[in-house]
């Protein structure tokens, strides 16, 4: 089952494919996607990763949390289902 994580602090400079194959390193990416103003179009600084497996997703918080990704250390943790409301 995939799972969802959550990327804050991430760069201005940082891509949907830097940021794809930096978790690639842990193992299978299903999605990469830097949150973007819908006006702007400029990164809001946070982003999710879907990886394939529970396990693998544990495997990039490990590699990542706390870590420097394009100059920018950035938090990684597992994402949490939206607000309703």
């Amino acid at each position: 089952m995939n799972k969802k994580l959550f990327v804050g602090g991430v760069a201005w400079k940082t891509t949907d494919e830097t940021l794809r194959d930096a978790f690639a390193q842990a193992g299978t990416v299903v999605e990469a996607t830097i949150i973007k103003d819908r006006m702007s179009g400029r990164s809001k600084g946070f982003a999710f990763v879907e990886m394939s497996t529970e396990e693998e997703a544990q495997a990039a918080i490990d590699m990542w949390h706390e870590k420097e990704l394009d100059d920018r250390t950035i938090v990684v943790n597992e994402a949490r289902p939206p607000r309703e409301g």
